[in-house]
């Protein structure tokens, strides 16, 4: 009797917290203006007329940027779609993000040449160079062996960075990781081992990058590509010697320990070129800059990467933002007014918040993402730039159960109310195959909402994997048609490299019509005009 009344107590207790719930969940069928057919033939009938109505930009671009989200994959891109939905007042699945309205779309294989689930550097190498390689190499082929230097030599492969270079424009980065992370760094650098960064006293191989015949990454970026014009991420303890305190921060020291201090030998590289050039740590110098002054911009604005957006908003937005960055960035190359421009945004910090099994994290960076894209829209021609938005790989993030529409996103998956799963347990909406916690546990959904909450998981790893099925390219302007189907990843830059005519493609401008108006409605032909020009013809040779 005694386990009866207890079990009774614990199902009212249950039950409570169920109304609870309930409250915050989403909206039901019958509270949603868009439940009737009338909407949703509306909606049918104005994409079929967008689509229709898409007219190719058919001609040569003078800037190409390229947006890649680090670890944003097709569940990710659809959980930052309804989250920034949510953050606006929708139920979000509704949402639209910037790049989403992008008439061009395909599909890109993101294996390595050695793993089926790869890493950034060997896909940002992919994508950056038009060539695929082994997981961890960057700016090197696939017959390298990793963290071996004498396999590397000989088998280096220039960016689209270098090919815009060669061809008289401005090139530039922006990442909110370290500038030597592995995405960054596939556009100038050339390694066996993406861990390469810099010689620190914690690196297996430090011996080899203390030898000389493979240089790390930051002495590659200041001793080789010192002509890149506007380089913004964090990472400034790859650049100065342990022994020295930080810019910013006299507790911390550099990770260097040979003894050089790079940041001091860009400046006096510039220098010794007579360059407009400034080196930047701090946030407030930052926003304080005078851009039209300036055509080399060297922006270390953290000791390490840059903080998850989560963390900006709830300091009160007194960090760096990714918008901030991409701004400044373009002011710059843009000056370059007849050869064009090349830019590399990254949203670094999507693919930490996955791998911390912190959804939270992933989808705020997503937003920052997202907002820095739709800066960029307002700031370009899109007649004259081709904007790429890509992933490098995806996760293992899945979106799941059959929670109720409007249902916040990275709460708890509960249908009217009721918990689905068979051991009578909680569970959220998102969650990951693998990652740091598989602990079963009922979870409210305060605490599923959480800044330090982590997702589930299914199988326990030090942290979260890669996924490996295709992420989406998302494309506009000029050859932005050539995006369509399912591509292998190393075609990306290709295209780029084609509508900007560098690289392999530099001597080959000639096919392309340059006229201003190519896709002026009253250029198309036409049965009647087709007609007309056929009687003009038959009366100029009666009349002469």
């Amino acid at each position: 009797m005694r386990l009866i009344v207890l079990s009774l107590i614990a199902s009212l207790v249950q039950a409570q917290e169920h109304v609870h719930v309930r409250a915050q969940q989403g909206k039901r069928r019958a509270d949603l203006p868009d439940a009737g057919p009338d909407f949703w033939r509306n909606v049918a009938k104005k994409q079929l007329e967008d689509i229709l109505n898409y007219k190719p930009i058919n001609k040569r671009a003078k800037n190409v940027i390229i947006f890649l989200g680090d670890g944003m994959g097709i569940s990710t891109v659809t959980a930052g779609r309804i989250h920034v939905g949510q953050q606006q007042g929708k139920t979000g699945e509704e949402h639209m993000l910037t790049f989403d309205k992008f008439p061009n779309i395909a599909l890109s294989k993101t294996y390595n040449t050695d793993h089926m689930v790869p890493d950034s550097a060997g896909t940002a190498t992919a994508v950056f160079t038009g060539v695929k390689t082994i997981l961890a190499g960057i700016g090197i082929d696939g017959r390298t062996e990793r963290g071996n230097c004498e396999s590397q030599l000989g088998k280096e492969v220039d960016s689209i960075l270098d090919w815009s270079l060669a061809a008289g424009k401005k090139v530039g980065l922006v990442t909110t990781t370290r500038v030597t992370h592995a995405t960054p760094a596939s556009l100038y650098s050339h390694v066996a081992d993406r861990d390469w960064e810099a010689p620190m006293r914690t690196s297996p191989d430090l011996a080899i990058l203390l030898n000389g015949t493979c240089r790390d990454i930051a002495r590659q970026l200041v001793e080789d590509k010192y002509d890149i014009h506007v380089v913004l991420g964090g990472g400034r303890r790859m650049f100065f010697p342990n022994t020295t305190e930080d810019r910013q921060n006299s507790t911390l020291r550099g990770s260097r320990v040979d003894g050089r201090d790079l940041l001091t030998e860009w400046e006096a590289t510039q220098q010794k070129k007579g360059r407009k050039s400034k080196l930047v740590s701090d946030v407030t110098e930052f926003r304080n800059l005078d851009t039209a002054n300036i055509d080399y911009l060297l922006g270390l604005l953290a000791y390490d990467h840059l903080d998850f957006e989560v963390d900006r908003k709830n300091a009160g937005g007194t960090g760096l933002s990714l918008t901030e960055m991409t701004k400044a960035a373009i002011k710059i190359l843009q000056k370059s007014q007849e050869k064009g421009f090349f830019l590399m945004v990254e949203g670094g910090r999507i693919d930490h918040g996955h791998h911390d099994s912190n959804a939270i994290e992933a989808m705020w960076d997503m937003l920052a993402f997202d907002d820095a894209i739709k800066t960029t829209l307002e700031m370009v021609n899109l007649e004259e730039t081709l904007i790429i938005v890509t992933a490098d790989h995806s996760h293992t993030f899945t979106i799941g159960g059959y929670p109720d529409r409007g249902a916040p996103i990275l709460g708890l998956s509960l249908e009217d109310g009721g918990i689905l799963a068979g051991d009578k347990m909680t569970f959220t909406i998102l969650s990951y195959a693998n990652g740091a916690t598989n602990e079963r546990r009922n979870v409210s959904q305060e605490e599923a909402m959480a800044r330090s909450y982590k997702q589930p998981s299914l199988v326990n790893l030090r942290m979260e994997s890669h996924g490996g099925e295709d992420v989406g390219i998302f494309a506009n302007g000029p050859m932005a048609h050539l995006f369509r189907g399912v591509v292998e990843q190393n075609y990306i830059t290709y295209v780029a490299a084609y509508a900007s005519c560098v690289g392999p493609y530099a001597n080959n401008c000639t096919d392309i019509p340059k006229c201003t108006d190519c896709n002026d409605a009253s250029r198309v032909s036409s049965p009647f005009t087709h007609f007309l020009g056929i009687c003009l013809i038959w009366i100029t040779v009666r009349l002469f």
